[in-house]
């Protein structure tokens, strides 16, 4: 019997579709046509590939609402952000499309040879491993820049957001992108470990990037690493959002609530930590509960909904689990603090909970939904510390009026990033990542597409010279 997919709309508990998995042989077969595909592309021009890239961007808008609702769909957040996400695949397509011949310009550098320079080139087959959560813009960060480069991508979606996964291969083939150079792979949930390590070891692949949890990405990391092969990993995050005694708490505190709740809390770069100093926090805590129980809860489909469906029952439920978990510990529930009742989706109510203590589920550990943790400091310094006491470091923001000071914290913690008075968002326009176990290796700008090259060193001569070199 074949295996099948099933997608389930979050919001209701029912189906969406079901897609019949690819076989082994089936899977073969998409890799060879990938690897013949993109010996052409390699030789394409730049012009040429920013074309078609320019072009699925306005695939992507003349098609923003259906994808949107697909989008909603499938994982549930709300349409105002999956029309946002639409257009933000299309600035992306349309970043690289203009900007990649000047990240990978053949490089001189000043030697004893009469030129030596550096080029960049593609390193084949990219496989992507992506998740559900930003179902179209994960995808579509990471295939900019590796098909500009002149790679064939391959995408291993997951299993409950398969329309999107093939939504982008059609809006690719709709823009002209030639069969083969980009393809979505099914695979039944069960087989997912052993048809990715047989992927990252197969010759064609030359390099793998991953967006998804410590776990997975540590999987996917060492196989890569036994394999001899790239990898760019983008795994969890437990973002502080640190809050000085002189920030403007009003504005912080609206500004806070968005972005927790952005996604339904199921962002990695979300602030999951408000670390607030003691001589603010009751003021703050106030306004950030204010600002969260205005949020309005429900149909992600319908107009004004702040909050949607978490996208899948297990997922629910494990967030409940660590918020149980600290209650028990001693936490307090300022906001929430339990799944909604009376809906056959998958809703948690927005929580905020204050008394957070080291040793609790969701003092330093991710939480991937609607959850917030209050933890009052003493000073910058206690801050500093509480914010990097996890072993998480993607994304962090700090928050204060002394511009400089507010720097000078940041500075001390360590992060991918650092957002000054600002919620960290990703932009293609910047280089996205993390350090300590939220992974390695960049997405976006310049150094995103040079993860997916060889960076090859030329040395020439106009004659042979005189002697051999005496080292190596």
């Amino acid at each position: 019997m074949t295996a099948t997919i099933t997608t389930i709309n979050p919001a209701t508990g029912q189906p969406l579709d079901t897609y019949e998995a690819m076989s082994p042989e089936r899977i073969d077969a998409l890799v060879d046509a990938a690897a013949t595909a993109q010996k052409q592309w390699a030789t394409e021009e730049f012009k040429t590939r920013g074309e078609i890239l320019r072009s699925a961007a306005t695939v992507l808008r003349e098609r923003s609402e259906e994808l949107a609702r697909l989008v909603t769909r499938e994982m549930g957040k709300p349409l105002a952000e999956s029309r946002a996400e639409v257009d933000k695949c299309a600035i992306g397509l349309e970043f690289y499309a203009d900007n990649a011949a000047t990240f990978l310009a053949d490089e001189d550098y000043a030697t004893s040879a009469d030129r030596s320079w550096v080029s960049y080139e593609p390193v084949g087959i990219v496989l992507a491993i992506m998740p559900w959560n930003f179902p179209l813009w994960q995808v579509f960060r990471f295939a900019a820049p590796a098909l500009m480069a002149g790679n064939a991508a391959l995408l291993k979606h997951s299993p409950n957001t398969t329309g999107s996964a093939l939504a982008c291969q059609d809006i690719l083939l709709a823009a002209g992108l030639p069969a083969g150079l980009f393809t979505t792979v099914l695979i039944a949930e069960p087989d997912v470990p052993a048809v990715t390590e047989r992927l990252i070891a197969d010759p064609r692949i030359g390099a793998v990037t991953i967006t998804g949890s410590e776990r997975a990405g540590s999987a996917v990391g060492s196989i890569a690493g036994r394999e001899i092969k790239k990898s760019v990993l983008e795994l969890g995050g437990s973002d502080p959002f640190v809050i000085l005694a002189d920030a403007d708490l009003p504005r912080v505190a609206a500004l806070a609530a968005r972005g927790r709740f952005l996604n339904n809390g199921q962002s990695c770069i979300s602030p999951k930590r408000f670390i607030v100093d003691a001589a603010v926090a009751e003021e703050f805590t106030r306004l950030f509960v204010e600002n969260v129980g205005r949020l309005q809860v429900g149909d992600p489909e319908t107009d004004g909904t702040d909050v949607g469906p978490m996208a899948r029952r297990d997922l629910l439920e494990g967030i409940d689990r660590q918020v149980q978990s600290a209650v028990a510990a001693g936490a307090t529930v300022l906001h929430g603090g339990h799944p909604l009742e009376g809906t056959d989706g998958f809703f948690y109510a927005p929580t905020v909970l204050a008394d957070v203590q080291p040793g609790m589920s969701v003092y330093a550990e991710e939480t991937f939904g609607p959850v917030a943790t209050i933890i009052t400091v003493d000073g910058p310094d206690e801050a500093v510390r509480v914010a990097n006491d996890t072993p998480f470091g993607l994304g962090a923001s700090v928050w204060g009026t002394d511009l400089e000071a507010a720097i000078a914290v940041g500075r001390r913690i360590e992060s991918g990033a650092c957002f000054i008075n600002s919620v960290v968002a990703s932009d293609a326009r910047m280089p996205f990542g993390g350090t300590k176990r939220s992974g390695y290796g960049r997405e976006l700008a310049a150094p995103g597409i040079r993860e997916f090259v060889n960076i090859r060193t030329w040395w020439a001569m106009n004659e042979p010279g005189a002697q051999a070199p005496v080292s190596e």
